[in-house]
């Protein structure tokens, strides 16, 4: 009976737990009852051979067989469970046997494989073999997996599910075609994730990261994200422990999310975003990281000026090249007492050329680059005139035109921007319709030669600082139509003051912008024209649609007098945008059907998806460009049922503040009462939150010509700045 069952083992090799009583009937035949023993009790079966020394079950069989046929289903127990998941991921990958020598019946003896007590598979390190092939979705049966770090080869297809348990995951440096979504869901002890360097296709950083309280270190370069950073990586978010942020050359747009500071990064890598718009905004995030050792931020669009960093003693290894930053290099960055590494070529910095600590690797290009410093002297200090005008401009964050036009240590020799000299000293500042944020400079003051100081038509906020009345030969003060507030200071007999346009001049503090609060419940009523907005792919689009006379009367809106373009809620799930034209004779809406592209209302509303507009415009081809604007290019299209559209789209992050109010003109020109066979103009989308565009909207009803009053229920805002709480007028 035993030899019987010796002889089915040796033809079943395919399976597992024939193949080990193979080997134990073998091992048993050649070395007799004392090597058995000893092969059981190195295996933890603890088993007493002398008790089976007599024949067994009234049959004349010797002992040792008997012994084997317990030998057999004690090892099947033991050792089968992971096996065929791993000659399955032997026989995926190319050439395993003899690149990873895995020959051993048993697979917890195969190289570069680890197993606990119980025989399971609890680690999988087989990086940098120079393996082909793919992975089996059955290593997702390996329960009791902790590691798995395939890196370095040239694995490819989807990358499967893996167990729950998993720890330590390395798949960079291979040729992956596929990340699962929820991959990340329930996997709570994860410490340490490296996606880098897989040709995904683009998709946005998984939700289900969320769930992996336990990451330390995530490093995703050149996997194809896209959309912006998300909050969750930052202070408050689910990793407490997360030191290693690696976000290199994907597809991210937008700024530094701001959940960043007093977070406990050590690392941040998000150089060489390759999305058009690339990161933006400011470094200011920066300031309370204080535990960054390393930051690299090269190759984006970064704006403004590097901020304070003297906190930040760990601090080795600063690249900050190929950006739009701007202002004075600050002495807190050349004072780090660990830095090694700095990078700023490339960038728009004035003032003195920085001088770094000995021993400190610069990369800073002075000759070839954009680097606009006062010197060519390493540390050697800008003339006093233009220290006071760097100083002057720093509440206003450094504007960019400001450091592309003032070059040199003269700004009477070079003819720098908004300033304008008279024998060598500076005798007019005209800082007008620049479209400036930020606030007056009590600094100015230091400019005792000038005589003109116009600083109207922007966006400055804050009080007229009283160190202005000691400018000896000020003769004009104009700081008309900003966001000023508070009392006007006593000038000198003699001094003209220009203030209108500040609703809130001579209050001690600014009025709240409407939408501020959770006003739930209030009503009012708006005169003119008012438009709810779309934050959609950074991207404002003017949608002119022209009917053709053969269309149906009810897709025609006689004498149009405003439009509404709906925000879109987060759970619409769909990029669409709700058009709403509303004439004289009332108001419609429709609801979006699923599958609708272009769905026309009774009074002309219509939704209109983005893709749509793609679409009609051969993704906004230069063979379909009507013309181009001061503020964008108009594109010609046809929708499926004849409707003629054209489509002007704008980089809404180009546009300021100035050119929004231009905008807005041009608008209300175009949305007056027309005649019938004139065309009509059916929606707006801008990248502003909903009460930044309300209010810029009633700040702008005087020069409007609309005279149709629309009442709307509420203005329902949250803090987030984004739009999907909000009514608005229907």
């Amino acid at each position: 009976m035993a030899r019987e069952h010796n002889s089915n083992s040796h033809s079943s090799s395919e399976s597992s737990s024939l193949t080990l009583t193979t080997e134990a009937v073998v091992f048993v035949a050649a070395e007799g009852e004392r090597r058995n023993y000893d092969y059981l009790h190195n295996k933890g079966l603890g088993i007493d051979v002398k008790k089976m020394e007599k024949p067994q079950m009234g049959f004349g069989v010797s002992s040792s067989y008997c012994f084997v046929l317990v030998l057999s289903v004690i090892v099947i127990t033991v050792r089968g469970q992971d096996y065929e998941v791993m000659v399955t991921l032997k026989r995926m990958i190319i050439n395993a046997p003899n690149t990873l020598q895995w020959t051993d019946p048993d697979v917890c003896k195969w190289n570069h494989i680890q197993c606990d007590k119980g025989n399971r598979v609890t680690a999988i390190q087989i990086g940098n073999q120079t393996l082909q092939g793919s992975l089996p979705k059955e290593l997702q049966n390996l329960s009791h997996l902790k590691r798995f770090e395939c890196q370095g080869n040239n694995l490819t297809g989807a990358f499967p599910y893996l167990s729950k348990s998993l720890q330590k995951l390395l798949i960079h440096g291979n040729m992956f075609t596929s990340f699962p979504n929820d991959f990340f869901m329930g996997m709570s002890n994860l410490e340490e994730v490296r996606l880098d360097e897989n040709p995904f296709p683009q998709w946005q950083v998984p939700n289900s990261l969320n769930e992996c309280i336990a990451l330390q270190s995530f490093s995703a370069q050149s996997v194809g994200f896209v959309g912006t950073i998300p909050d969750f990586f930052g202070n408050g978010g689910p990793f407490p422990g997360l030191v290693y942020l690696a976000l290199s050359r994907n597809y991210f747009e937008g700024v530094l999310p701001a959940s960043l500071s007093g977070s406990s990064i050590e690392t941040l890598l998000v150089n060489g975003q390759n999305s058009k718009a690339k990161l933006n905004g400011t470094l200011a995030v920066l300031k309370n990281m204080t535990s960054l050792k390393q930051i690299w931020a090269h190759g984006n669009s970064f704006t403004g000026p590097i901020p304070d960093l003297s906190h930040h003693d760990q601090l080795f290894d600063v690249s900050l090249r190929d950006n739009q930053l701007t202002g004075v290099i600050p002495p807190s960055l050349m004072a780090l007492p660990n830095l090694k590494v700095v990078s700023l070529t490339n960038n728009h910095f004035q003032g003195s050329p920085p001088l770094f600590q000995n021993g400190v690797r610069v990369d800073n290009n002075m000759d070839n680059g954009r680097n606009q410093f006062c010197t060519k002297v390493l540390g050697e200090p800008c003339s006093p005139l233009v220290n006071a005008l760097l100083s002057v401009v720093e509440p206003l964050g450094y504007p960019l035109k400001f450091s592309e036009s003032w070059e040199g240590n003269d700004p009477c020799a070079n003819q720098w921007t908004g300033i304008v000299c008279s024998g060598g000293n500076i005798s007019v500042i005209n800082f007008q319709n620049m479209g400036l944020s930020g606030t007056i400079s009590p600094r100015f003051a230091r400019l005792t030669s000038v005589t003109k100081l116009l600083l109207a038509n922007n966006y400055i906020t804050g009080t007229i600082p009283i160190e202005l009345t000691s400018m000896p030969f000020l003769q004009e003060l104009d700081v008309s139509n900003n966001n000023l507030y508070g009392r006007v200071p006593s000038f000198r007999k003699g001094v003209v003051l220009e203030f209108d346009g500040n609703p809130d001049i001579g209050k001690d503090k600014p009025t709240s912008s409407l939408g501020g609060g959770d006003k739930k419940g209030d009503t009012g009523t708006v005169t003119g024209f008012m438009v709810g907005l779309v934050i959609l792919l950074g991207i404002g689009i003017l949608i002119f649609i022209k009917y053709r006379r053969k269309l149906n009367p009810e897709g025609k809106v006689q004498n149009l007098t405003a439009i509404v373009v709906h925000p879109r809620h987060s759970a619409d799930g769909n990029d669409a945008i709700k058009i709403s034209a509303v004439g004289v004779g009332g108001g419609g809406t429709g609801a979006l059907s699923p599958t609708s592209n272009v769905y026309p209302m009774e009074t002309g509303s219509m939704v209109i998806s983005v893709q749509v507009l793609r679409d009609v415009t051969n993704n906004f081809s230069d063979e379909n460009i009507l013309g181009k604007g001061g503020f964008g290019t108009v594109y010609k299209g046809e929708l499926h049922d004849g409707t003629k559209i054209a489509v002007k789209r704008m980089q809404s992050g180009t546009m300021g503040e100035k050119g929004l109010n231009e905008f807005m003109a041009e608008i209300a020109v175009l949305t007056r009462p027309t005649e019938a066979d004139v065309d009509d103009i059916f929606g707006v989308n801008f990248d502003m939150t909903l009460p930044q565009a309300l209010k810029r909207w009633q700040d702008f009803e005087g020069s409007s010509t609309l005279d149709t009053t629309y009442t709307f229920s509420s203005v329902n805002t949250n803090t987030n700045g984004n739009n999907t709480n909000s009514s608005i007028p229907l």
